[in-house]
């Protein structure tokens, strides 16, 4: 078989199927990607058969009678009836609560006039001590040329009493987001 060559020239093409690209092979991550997905594969079957053939374990338990159905009807009527109520458990606290909490016990009079308009702390609960940054929201406005710039130095500072970090910043927004003051703590 032969091939008919034509001749180069400058600005000419090829025909059409002429000069095919050599197919792309396939990377390394695609050829892991495979392979981590075979294996897992493989596991889920594995575990298939083995849930099939097992049973659960719930014929072993067949032949024993039920203490509960067993039970006179007056008897299990007693018991539920001893039992005490279940209790809802209660919801922990927000971060916003625990704070107004603190400052409540051991602030100052004007601290606890500036912590009633916190809605909302972010970040108390991660701290590592590498950077901690807590950001407290309050229903503040003017920023930080306003005139509640004080209240959020205020707030800072009653957050640094409450929390102690080696390299901790916490920062006092307004209800609009801007920033209202921000302390170390």
């Amino acid at each position: 078989m032969t091939y008919q060559q034509y001749p180069a020239q400058p600005g000419q093409q090829p025909p059409p199927g002429m000069y095919a690209p050599p197919p792309k092979k396939m990377s390394a991550g695609a050829k892991v990607g495979i392979g981590c997905g075979g294996a897992v594969g493989v596991i889920v079957v594995l575990a298939a058969i083995g849930a099939a053939i097992g049973g659960g374990g719930a014929a072993s338990d067949a032949g024993k009678p039920d203490k509960v159905a067993a039970a006179p009807k007056q008897e299990r009527q007693a018991k539920e009836d001893a039992k005490p109520a279940k209790e809802k458990p209660k919801a922990p606290a927000s971060q916003a609560d625990r704070f107004k909490a603190f400052v409540k016990k051991s602030g100052t009079a004007a601290e606890k006039s500036a912590i009633a308009h916190v809605t909302k702390v972010q970040g108390a609960d991660e701290q590592n001590d590498i950077l901690d940054s807590v950001d407290v929201y309050t229903d503040f406005t003017g920023g930080l040329m306003g005139p509640h710039q004080s209240e959020g130095k205020l707030i800072a500072s009653a957050f640094a009493d409450w929390k102690d970090s080696k390299n901790g910043l916490v920062t006092i927004y307004d209800a609009k987001g801007e920033i209202l003051s921000n302390g170390n703590f």
